[in-house]
């Protein structure tokens, strides 16, 4: 399966998110992605402190504007997470769509950011009420374990995925400067390597508006947890084939009893 990784600056406006990524969408499927992952809160970025306008419903404008990325294209994508409006709440709302704009299910992100750092301090709790289920999605015979940045920290969550049979990982995200310098690639890594899967993390890249610059370095990392792409800073477009007979070699190779 040859996929591709988008890596973003999103703002507030939708429609410019939407006029950046058909731009990258046409220059993956160029290159001959089947499947396109997509960063965390591709669709409209906030400041953090209010929630942005351009919730998502289901079957509302915002949501056909995402499903029509994947018709126009014909293209699946997987895993870009938006903020939704589920029941009067806000959810941080991953969505996944085959070629042909059939929805495969959704993950709401579970374990919301929070951190108190010197010059920052930030807590999705205050916008965002968390999802309560691991979720996996299938391309044919391909298992997708479905993550949210802050996710990666979780290590039982990916070995739910790994029990469950994903083939790949994935882990949208839109990483703060100083904890993606720290450990971004280490827990990506890690993932990869203690679950024996593919692990894909699109992710958000630069400043956003006066109080949100994010990290880049989207990844696609093999189950060896070698790095097969890293996007490093920019808005770019990374592509990878992916072999997942090195997924049965690594597992025969080194034994671990789960």
């Amino acid at each position: 399966m040859k996929v591709a990784v988008l890596q973003l600056t999103s703002v507030l406006d939708y429609k410019e998110n939407l006029a950046t990524l058909r731009t990258l969408f046409k220059e993956a499927v160029f290159k001959g992605a089947e499947v396109i992952f997509m960063p965390e809160v591709f669709y409209s970025m906030s400041d953090g402190v209010t929630p942005t306008p351009n919730l998502v419903e289901e079957g509302n404008e915002h949501y056909k504007e995402i499903q029509k990325l994947s018709i126009d294209f014909k293209v699946a994508q997987i895993g870009g997470s938006a903020a939704s409006l589920v029941n009067g709440k806000i959810v941080n709302r991953a969505y996944n769509f085959d070629s042909e704009g059939r929805d495969l299910g959704f993950y709401d992100k579970i374990n919301l950011f929070a951190c108190d750092l010197p010059d920052k301090k930030i807590s999705e709790a205050k916008n965002y009420t968390a999802g309560s289920e691991y979720k996996t999605v299938e391309l044919g015979s391909v298992k997708i374990g479905l993550g949210i940045c802050f996710d990666v920290r979780f290590s039982e969550m990916g070995l739910f995925y790994r029990k469950a049979g994903a083939h790949i990982l994935t882990y949208p995200a839109a990483f703060t400067v100083p904890t993606g310098k720290a450990h971004w690639h280490t827990l990506l890594r890690a993932r990869a390597i203690e679950n024996q899967c593919f692990v894909i993390a699109s992710a958000q890249w630069g400043y956003h508006n006066d109080k949100i610059q994010t990290y880049g370095h989207s990844l696609i990392i093999d189950p060896w947890g070698e790095i097969l792409v890293d996007l490093k800073e920019g808005i770019k477009v990374g592509v990878a084939d992916l072999d997942f007979k090195k997924i049965d070699h690594i597992r025969h190779s080194v034994l671990m009893n789960r």
